[in-house]
């Protein structure tokens, strides 16, 4: 990351990059899609509605969005009873959610050879991207192995039930285990201090969520191509890109849209690790030189016992108010709290370390291996792979852009560059601030800044994620 972002003769690689990467996406949609000019059930319901396939799923106005949100609180669940009808849709609703992604919608497309080839020497650019470049090479290198290995003709390490890649992928990827574990890992490696010290950064990580929900507009607008096709749940599950959380974008599309989980996996991995290629050009966009050269004093000592107590805190507010986020807010806290209690070391250094490096191994092989041409050719994996970007585009904007507001009313200006860690890569997006901040000023030292709103964007994303699983996945 340190060469990319300190290479200053060639200042629009950055776009080349990316512009090619979206470019190997649309030509493997192209080659996958049907041009005999026949439409399908699901072209001609665009007329009838925005969001195809979203008939069965009840329209939410602000009462129902406001009354989801309340029946799916812990105060809610914990005063109401539930009844006998209410116990049998619920059972039912979850068996309907299981059934669904026992199905591989994939199963049994033949794909041309050369497509599997074209995938082949795609995996080989990312391991090259990785190794090479340095760009995030603890994800990449692995996701673009598992992407060479499923593709490799006649070796069956994708297929089931005994394929390496195949048992990977369902024990853990798939049933949202390894999601789980990374959030307690990130919780164990992440220090809460700066934002506990600087609690108006918080306002920063919820402006990048504004990405998450402006994509859902995104998604509407696709859907009056005829050759996109997403309902309501699918588009929610797209959305999530936009944090920039490859755990919480698989969380969230399990519950909501497992027939697309490997490409939502794909691509949010994909931007996790472009951070560093995707946000400079942004920062120096929208913002001045005099304001990237802000200097930010030096943020008070936290004590013991706030870091104790914050991840219990935030535990108990989720429990209450967001029960669906839980379970990643839940580990989040669990990694954190044996972290900064002092008296179990032993595990915290395994999930910070051993554990933690087993499992990252092991889930971006995973996604590695949903790297097929029967998954990634077709113009719905495009749609993803485009919204993912302007997501994450709008995400890194909208941080910057509020810290820019937040000046306004502030006696001590903040750096607008802390905002573009407003989104949940942490702490990646937080050391590209620092980078870019030391690029204009070698003494501006904003690591410790931003990684206020990169701890708020990680706990921003899963709230969001709670809201969408409160709304339509309950």
């Amino acid at each position: 990351m340190d060469t990319v972002l300190s290479n200053k003769n060639d200042k629009f690689k950055y776009f080349r990059i990316t512009a090619i990467i979206c470019m190997i996406a649309l030509l493997l949609s192209f080659a996958g899609c049907d041009f005999t000019g026949k439409k399908n059930d699901s072209a001609n319901a665009a007329s009838s509605t925005i969001i195809k396939g979203s008939e069965g799923i009840p329209n939410i106005n602000a009462k129902a969005f406001f009354m989801n949100v309340w029946k799916n609180t812990g105060i809610y669940k914990i005063i109401h009873t539930q009844t006998e009808a209410e116990i049998a849709q619920e059972k039912a609703e979850k068996e309907a959610v299981e059934d669904a992604a026992k199905i591989d919608v994939f199963g049994g497309k033949i794909v041309p050879g050369w497509q599997k080839l074209l995938l082949l020497a795609i995996g080989f650019l990312i391991v090259y991207l990785g190794a090479a470049k340095g760009f995030e090479p603890l994800l990449l290198i692995p996701i673009g192995f598992g992407t060479i290995l499923v593709n490799i003709p006649g070796a069956g390490m994708g297929e089931g039930p005994d394929g390496m890649l195949h048992i990977i992928y369902n024990a853990g990827v798939g049933n949202e285990f390894f999601p789980m574990l990374i959030f307690m890992g990130i919780g164990a490696m992440t220090d809460f201090g700066p934002l506990i010290a600087n609690p108006k950064t918080a306002l920063l990580g919820g402006a990048a969520q504004f990405g998450v929900f402006a994509t859902l507009f995104g998604v509407a607008l696709m859907n009056f191509l005829p050759f996109i096709d997403y309902n309501m749940k699918q588009a929610c599950a797209v959305a999530i890109i936009g944090g920039a959380d490859g755990p919480t974008s698989i969380y969230v599309s399990a519950k909501l849209a497992p027939k697309m989980m490997a490409v939502i996996a794909v691509a949010a991995y994909s931007y996790m690790a472009l951070v560093p290629m995707i946000q400079p050009p942004i920062m120096k966009l929208l913002t001045t030189k005099k304001e990237r050269v802000i200097k930010m004093k030096q943020l008070r000592p936290v004590s013991k016992a706030e870091k104790v107590l914050f991840p219990i805190v935030l535990l108990i507010v989720t429990i209450l108010l967001l029960p669906p986020a839980a379970p990643l807010i839940g580990m989040l806290s669990f990694g954190n709290f044996i972290k900064e209690a002092g008296c179990v070391q032993r595990l915290s250094k395994t999930v910070e370390n051993e554990l933690m490096n087993i499992v990252s191994i092991l889930l971006s092989l995973g996604v590695g291996s949903q790297m097929t041409p029967e998954k990634i050719c077709n113009w719905n994996s495009f749609g993803i792979i485009l919204l993912g970007l302007v997501a994450f585009i709008i995400a890194t904007a909208s941080g910057l852009i509020m810290a820019k507001i937040m000046n306004l009313f502030l006696k001590e200006k903040i750096n607008p560059l802390i905002g573009s860690a407003g989104v949940s890569a942490v702490p990646m997006a937080a050391r590209v601030a620092n980078k870019v901040g030391m690029s204009e000023d070698p003494t501006n030292f904003l690591l410790m800044h931003a990684m206020g709103p990169n701890v708020a964007g990680v706990i921003g994303t899963a709230i969001a994620a709670g809201v969408f699983i409160s709304t339509y996945g309950m």
